[in-house]
C-alpha cells in the first residue's frame, strides 16, 4: 500500500501529460481560515448608556407611541412589544439609528448620548443582552 501511495504523484503527473497543463505542487505555506458567530459589536459611543435617563428619551422620541414597554408604560402596538423581543443592545442601536420597517431612522434627531441613553434603557429593562 506504501509503494502505491509513493508511485501516485507520478501517475498524477504522466495523466496530465499531453493535455498542456503542469501538474504544479501544492503550497506548504497553507493557511485555513475559519469564522465564527461572534456578537455584533457595537460601537463604544452607543456602550454604557445611562438608563434612567433613557426613559425620558423613550418618551419624548414617541416611541411610546409605536412601542409596547412596560417599563415606560407604554402600549403602542405598531412596532414590536420590546418586553416580548427582550432585544440585545446592538439591534436597538442598529434600530434607532437606520429604522427599519414602519420606524423611523433617529440617526440625526437624536444626539449619541441619547441613543446610547435609550438602549441602555430598553435593552436592561426588558433583559435583553447589553453584550450582544
Amino acid at each position: 500500500m506504501r509503494r502505491l501511495i509513493a508511485l501516485l504523484p507520478l501517475v498524477l503527473v504522466a495523466a496530465a501529460c499531453g493535455q498542456g497543463e503542469a501538474v504544479k505542487p501544492l503550497p506548504s505555506n497553507t493557511v485555513a481560515v475559519t469564522t465564527t458567530n461572534a456578537a455584533p459589536s457595537v460601537p463604544a459611543v452607543y456602550k454604557n448608556g445611562d438608563a434612567t435617563a433613557g426613559e425620558a428619551v423613550f418618551k419624548s422620541a414617541g416611541c411610546s407611541g409605536c412601542h409596547t414597554l412596560k417599563a415606560a408604560g407604554a402600549t403602542g402596538t405598531v412596532g414590536p412589544n420590546l418586553d416580548q423581543l427582550k432585544p440585545p443592545l446592538s439591534k436597538v442601536v442598529t434600530q434607532v439609528l437606520n429604522g427599519g420597517a414602519q420606524m423611523p431612522p433617529f440617526k440625526g434627531q437624536l444626539s449619541d448620548k441619547q441613543i446610547a441613553d435609550v438602549a441602555a434603557f430598553v435593552v436592561k429593562s426588558t433583559g435583553g443582552d447589553m453584550n450582544g
